[in-house]
């Protein structure tokens, strides 16, 4: 412990900084506009059939990242393809701002998810060369930093401008885009992260992205590949709908109130080090898991007994739950991957993350759904709730059978 502690300390405080603000406004962009977006593309004309494409702009978005990781490891440094995704990502959220047509929003954010969503793993990459293992949560608890503060558009907006309805405006969007602008300015002030691989010969498999699936070789990666894709079908539930939910429910400030559990990861974020001294990859895999199952545990009592109390428990946990699951996750995938597959092997796992898992995701939560709509047009939850709690269980379980994770070094 005393190395690692050594490690973190001897981090240029400067260097820190321009780091945890990259993390920062990198995790700002997003919830500011996603969180919300089914209710908001309800509110369009012809909207409701485009709310279930809209639950998989993440899962689209994120398999660009191996293709956007393999120009960061051969082509042109790392904060300057970070810089390109955030200016990129701005110009196409200005232009939602002006779109009312489903099918046209749709595309553009689509679009803007495709360039966005790589900067998840663009910026664990930057951060992992140029601060200590230990730091690493350290520096990314920023990210959940910005995700809680991307409530404040909301806050902003419905108290002093008197936007009651902020959160299903187009509003959202164009707040997105400034906090882009601002991200991709700090880009270039990062310190230099060059490719790795460049200069290296290159095969069609490099050239779109995919040397990193080579990790599936190892028995031990491939079953951590298919229980991480497979844990993401009750995560990105949460992630899709639960907005929905709350605002069924009664919920007044739907970004702030889920924000709540960012606020809930600050905690758990800090203490992740010692938990993966204490229990590995694995067990804190499993652990993260577990609580993904009390979570649902928590909403389903919500729903049956009708206790807001309950909901607030359940959003609390989720930091806990992206903790212990998604950065493990990050920081096991650079432990195991070769230096010159470092992002390309974040964008891999943001492709299980956030393109398999949320496809798989959608498609089942959306017909369970459907087939649990009440007469007045709203949701009866307690069935989803209780499918989600059923699957997080199975993985808890599944995950502590078969997860063997390899042992420091490489695979």
């Amino acid at each position: 412990m005393s190395d690692v502690a050594e490690q973190t300390i001897s981090m240029p405080l400067g260097l820190r900084i321009k780091l945890s603000a990259m993390m920062f406004l990198q995790f700002m962009t997003l919830p500011v506009w996603f969180n919300t977006i089914i209710p908001y593309v309800k509110t369009l004309p012809g909207g409701e059939p485009w709310t279930l494409w809209c639950g998989m702009f993440i899962g689209f978005g994120t398999l660009a990242s191996p293709l956007v990781g393999m120009f960061a490891d051969r082509f042109l440094n790392a904060e300057k393809v970070l810089a390109l995704t955030h200016l990129l990502y701005a110009a196409l959220l200005a232009a939602c701002f002006f779109v009312r047509a489903p099918a046209l929003l749709f595309t553009l954010l689509l679009f803007a998810c495709f360039v966005n969503m790589p900067g998840w793993s663009l910026t664990a990459t930057i951060t992992m060369t140029h601060a200590t293992p230990a730091a690493f949560p350290h520096i990314r608890v920023f990210g959940t930093l910005g995700w809680v503060a991307s409530a404040v558009f909301s806050v902003v907006g419905i108290r002093w401008f008197g936007l009651t309805g902020f959160d299903t405006s187009p509003w959202i969007f164009a707040c997105a885009s400034g906090t882009a602008l601002v991200a991709a300015g700090l880009a270039l002030a990062l310190p230099p992260t060059p490719p790795r691989a460049r200069g290296t010969p290159m095969s069609v498999v490099d050239a779109f992205g995919l040397k990193a699936f080579s990790l599936f070789k190892d028995p031990r990666f491939l079953a951590f590949g298919l229980l991480l894709a497979g844990t993401m079908i009750p995560f990105q539930w949460y992630m899709n709908y639960n907005a929905l939910y709350l605002k069924e429910s009664g919920f007044t400030y739907l970004t702030l109130t889920q924000n709540l559990g960012q606020v809930g990861e600050l905690a758990f974020m800090v203490a992740l080090p010692f938990l993966l001294r204490t229990c590995g990859y694995k067990w804190s895999m499993v652990i993260g898991i577990a609580l993904m199952a009390a979570r649902y545990a928590c909403f389903y009592g919500s729903v049956k007994m009708g206790c807001p109390a309950l909901d607030f428990g359940g959003i609390l946990l989720h930091g806990a739950v992206f903790g212990f699951i998604i950065v493990n996750a990050q920081m096991y995938a650079t432990e195991v991957a070769p230096p010159e597959l470092r992002n390309q092997a974040q964008g891999l796992t943001m492709t299980l993350t956030g393109s398999v898992g949320v496809f798989l995701s959608v498609t089942i939560f959306n017909r369970v759904l459907a087939a649990n709509v009440k007469p007045d047009g709203t949701h009866d939850w307690s069935t989803p709730y209780l499918l989600a709690f059923g699957l997080s269980v199975a993985l808890a379980v599944l995950t502590a059978l078969l997860f063997k994770p390899a042992s420091r070094g490489k695979l």
